[in-house]
């Protein structure tokens, strides 16, 4: 089988005619990724809202778009695509302000547990909103060109998977962040589990313990995870946003083992957040030889938010057949987060006692 990395795909097709975006939030996920890759990808933007007006204004400003005064105004814009870069919390009262038959790209996660994704789901199809989540992971090149390596053959069959991450990451970015609840596994490693799910299928079960820190008060920061795929596939996170002891041993990588071949990926954007490092992609294919660095066209930020949004308004056109993480997917990776939150509330196991 001949191994040839420049094959593979890396980006998601334009639309052939993008509607304009409201994006309703004004934080810096919008101005560090969301509105880089729409201006890249040559997806207008219309404008955008945010409680705090004044903020609104500053973004909308730099970016030579609208600003909208109330939620009810942005909801209004004929024809837009509405992009929710909003906290969990708000997500529902967006998608109910939202005219009947819209399109909308709903930030993960989608709500800030099961229940609240349940009452999103159900908003969706009572208003029979397009709804997908802004699961971006699955579009950045790297990933993007690993699932068609695996898709290809090139590992054979994949029965390891294993995240490894050792980070100083700057929480202090979000502020709504400092009162949740719910932060590593909700906020941040769902990315990952909601890939795994597309990688490997859905797991029968988790194990998993989440935790904070003691330098410091958000909920949780650290977290281990074993999915349970059964006897045949091993998967593993382990995940530790509180190594603050310079940039030598930190990691953010995974690793994808086959029967025949493996992959390495380091995710660079979460090196230095936000300005990162690039990402990498190595694969070591079946058939033998050595390990082969895939050129990436790209890194996660802002290129996964180019192919998210695409995928929506291709699918909203006609274009594209399948919506990738619709509501009605994403549901199912919020389900999981959900039962890795049960898993670690719960008793482990308990060890026996000298007899």
């Amino acid at each position: 089988m001949h191994f040839d990395p420049q094959s593979l795909s890396q980006s998601w097709p334009a639309p052939s005619n993008p509607r304009p975006v409201v994006t309703f939030g004004a934080g810096s996920i919008v101005r560090d990724a969301h509105y880089p890759a729409y201006r890249k990808s040559g997806i207008p933007i219309a404008g955008l809202y945010d409680p705090d007006f004044a903020k609104a204004q500053a973004l909308a400003a730099e970016w030579g778009v609208a600003a909208y005064r109330t939620v009810e105004e942005a909801a209004s814009v004929s024809g837009a695509i509405f992009d929710l870069a909003t906290p969990p919390a708000f997500h529902a009262e967006v998608l109910k302000a939202l005219p009947d038959g819209a399109c909308a790209l709903i930030q993960k996660p989608m709500g800030k547990d099961l229940a609240g994704a349940t009452e999103i789901l159900k908003i969706c199809r009572e208003k029979r909103l397009v709804g997908a989540v802004n699961f971006q992971l699955r579009f950045a090149p790297m990933m993007l060109a690993l699932k068609d390596a695996i898709a290809k053959g090139w590992l054979g069959e994949v029965v390891d998977f294993d995240a490894w991450l050792a980070l100083d990451t700057p929480w202090n970015l979000w502020a709504f962040v400092a009162s949740e609840p719910r932060v590593e596994i909700a906020l941040h490693s769902i990315h990952y589990l909601d890939l795994i799910r597309q990688l490997l299928g859905d797991p029968s079960g988790v194990h998993a313990k989440t935790l904070g820190h003691p330098t410091h008060k958000i909920a949780q920061t650290r977290t281990s995870a074993i999915l349970d795929y059964g006897d045949h596939v091993r998967c593993n996170l382990s995940i530790n946003h509180d190594h603050r002891f310079g940039r030598r041993h930190q990691a953010c990588e995974f690793r994808v083992c086959g029967t025949e071949g493996a992959a390495y990926l380091k995710l660079g954007v979460n090196l230095d957040y936000p300005r990162g490092e690039p990402d990498i992609l190595e694969i070591h294919p079946r058939g033998g030889g050595d390990w082969v660095a895939v050129p990436l066209k790209g890194g996660w930020f802002p290129d996964a938010f180019v192919g998210r949004m695409a995928n929506l308004q291709r699918f909203a056109a006609g274009e594209d057949t399948e919506l990738v993480s619709s509501v009605e997917d994403a549901w199912k990776t919020m389900a999981l987060v959900e039962a890795a939150y049960a898993s670690s509330a719960a008793p482990a196991t308990a060890i026996a006692g000298m007899p």
